[in-house]
């Protein structure tokens, strides 16, 4: 469980890091008012908000969140090696209660299971969701990213390693 959110992690960092500048603030076709690093900071944003909602009565700070019309590339990235130190001691919590994030008082929503399988799930396909949504507005604004981006975060033994080092 810790590797596959380590790789996560890295393969979205990884992602942020490789898209052009000039994408940055572009604008989502069909979004008015949503920009490509709009998208990228809802990753880090949402994570602060699971880590506040399933942590903070365990003892897990959430980072700071991002501002979503000003974070740069780099600040991002920055940000997500934070945001995933505390969805990983998110997940070593379900580990050490024998699989089961606890229970907490701010848990309102309840629609995802707190076994740490369904946990784990749940956040990588969040962040594969929106990687994927950049992917196409990139097509969709005539910025194709290259092969070495959209193929880059299908090579999770790369990012692994990566992660490890």
């Amino acid at each position: 469980m810790r590797s596959a959110w380590a790789t996560n992690n890295r393969v979205t960092i990884f992602f942020i890091e490789q898209l052009p500048a000039t994408l940055w603030r572009a604008p989502v076709p069909g979004m008015r008012h949503r920009t490509v690093g709009m998208i990228a900071a809802h990753l880090h944003n949402a994570r602060c908000q699971w880590i506040k909602t399933l942590g903070r009565e365990h003892g897990v700070r959430a980072p700071t969140r991002v501002d979503h019309r000003k974070v740069s590339r780099r600040a991002l990235a920055a940000a997500l090696r934070k945001s995933g130190r505390g969805i990983a001691a998110i997940l070593e919590l379900g580990i050490a209660a024998d699989g089961q994030v606890p229970p907490s008082r701010g848990y309102v929503w309840r629609n995802l299971p707190l076994d740490v399988g369904h946990v784990l799930t749940y956040f990588v396909a969040h962040e594969a969701h929106h990687r994927g949504q950049i992917i196409l507005a990139a097509r969709q604004l005539g910025s194709r990213l290259p092969i070495a981006v959209t193929g880059g975060v299908w090579q999770w033994s790369q990012r692994t390693r990566e992660a490890r080092a």
